[in-house]
């Protein structure tokens, strides 16, 4: 401010006639001035005339836009000359206050207060929305430039599995086929692989697994063989997989004691459904020494003997499941029982209840045990039914559910039931509280019980009373 001040009295000296009416009076202390030269003060400055009033604002008034530009500019902007008056100085580099670091406006006052680049520019940035970038030409001049890429195909590229890598990535394949059946997703998850010379290991991984599952799932993966056959291998990498099949047979055997007759049904399968050629059998005789292999090759061998007389290989392992129909279910659940009645094998009944595949229809089977037990005369039907619902019910082979329904079914069709079988409410009554006895059933299902009640008088000394009682 005093640099300012003296820049300005320097632009317009006091003349000395209008000093001439001061005077210095030391004894009061203070300067007098006289009326005819009173000088004004304005923001500090001394003003000789009211004709410079008007310029004095003017400079005031610069003074003040210079102070709030300061702030902004950071010494770039206007500035007062040697007249006072204000000069546009030269470009200097701002400099931002700490308050302002991360402000992405202008800040030279102008502009509509948009982004800088339009949101384009900033760390983490890759561009503004939406924009989409061409190819770029090469640079030749770039030191890292080799002519040769210009000419370069980039592919992805898929390194062949190994065999321990095979077996880690198809067998989960495999496996989650028996769940869905869909040999077309098998189809495309292995050729998105590459099984190089391992593609001659999936028909032979495919029936490994297969002979230790359930019938519906050997059925399947025949189905798979077939499918996969022409697509995903040639016939050349079937007979390689069956020739390792027959070779490995006596590790198979230690596993599955049945797998010399089991790989002897795919093999008549495979032949079947023309993925073999027909002489593959006959190239074997007299040139197999191992005798399991011969086993399974004579099994084959009847079967499409078999298959001119009139059988059909393409049900060898039949429906599995739910496919099968009701009726055929239903007798087939009677021959187990009657057959476990027979033999009294209770782990051999369980095994051809599981090998049924079908655990939503168990209550079947525990309806025709109890109507089994009411129309039997002795005690030994009653007390062997009565143990193989209770191990089907630990071992939880039959679920509460099932087991529920069965005697429910029971209960329901009791009526009709007694008309064949006269005794048959006071066998259901003493099986359902032997059940509850052993476990088999709670005691809500005991009380749901139906008896018949009639009307009988009891004794002459009661006065001709009548009760209802049941039998």
């Amino acid at each position: 401010m005093a640099t300012d001040c003296e820049a300005w009295l320097n632009a317009n000296p006091i003349d000395a006639e209008d000093l001439s009416g001061l005077s210095g009076d030391e004894e009061n202390g203070g300067a007098v001035i006289s009326s005819k030269n009173i000088n004004n003060e304005i923001n500090g400055n001394w003003i000789s005339s009211s004709n410079s009033l008007h310029e004095a604002r003017m400079k005031a008034k610069a003074k003040r836009r210079l102070r709030k530009n300061s702030s902004r500019d950071s010494g770039r902007g206007d500035s007062l000359s040697d007249n006072g008056d204000p000069t546009r100085g030269p470009a200097a580099t701002p400099t931002s206050p700490k308050s302002k670091l991360l402000d992405r406006k202008s800040r030279l006052g102008k502009g509509r207060g948009l982004p800088k680049k339009g949101g384009a520019g900033g760390k983490g940035v890759w561009g503004r929305s939406g924009e989409v970038y061409g190819p770029q030409a090469v640079d030749v001049r770039d030191p890292n430039y080799d002519e040769a890429q210009e000419n370069c195909v980039y592919e992805a590229v898929v390194p062949p599995l190994d065999e321990r890598d095979f077996e880690k990535t198809v067998t989960p394949i495999v496996q989650e086929y028996f769940e869905h059946g869909d040999t077309n997703e098998v189809a495309e998850l292995l050729g998105e692989l590459n099984l190089g010379s391992m593609r001659s290991g999936v028909p032979m991984l495919a029936v490994s697994l297969a002979l230790e599952a359930k019938a519906s799932h050997r059925e399947l993966t025949s189905r798979l063989l077939a499918d996969l056959c022409g697509s995903v291998l040639t016939h050349n990498d079937v007979e390689s997989s069956f020739d390792a099949l027959l070779r490995e047979l006596p590790d198979l055997v230690l596993d599955t004691p049945g797998a010399p007759q089991l790989v002897g049904q795919f093999i008549a399968r495979a032949v079947r459904d023309q993925i073999l050629s027909k002489s593959y059998i006959e190239g074997y005789k007299g040139r197999v020494d191992c005798e399991h292999a011969r086993a399974a090759l004579d099994r084959a061998a009847v079967l499409l003997k078999m298959s001119m007389v009139g059988v059909r290989i393409d049900s060898l392992w039949g429906a599995g499941g739910g496919l099968r129909p009701v009726t055929q279910l239903v007798k087939q659940m009677n021959l187990l029982l009657k057959e476990y009645i027979l033999s009294g094998d209770i782990k051999e009944a369980e095994r051809c209840l599981k090998e049924l595949e079908v655990p939503h229809f168990h209550h079947e089977f525990v309806y025709e045990a109890i109507v089994m037990v009411l129309e039997s005369k002795g005690e030994k039907t009653f007390k062997m039914v009565l143990q193989l619902l209770k191990f089907l019910w630990v071992s939880s082979v039959i679920t509460v559910e099932q087991m529920r329904r069965g005697f429910e079914r029971v209960y329901m069709d009791i009526a009709e039931i007694n008309i064949d079988v006269p005794r048959a409410y006071f066998i259901l009554e003493q099986f359902v509280d032997k059940s509850f006895s052993s476990g088999v059933i709670d005691e809500k299902l005991r009380d749901l019980c139906p008896c018949r009640g009639r009307k009988r008088f009891v004794s002459e000394g009661d006065g001709g009373r009548v009760k209802l009682e049941s039998y």
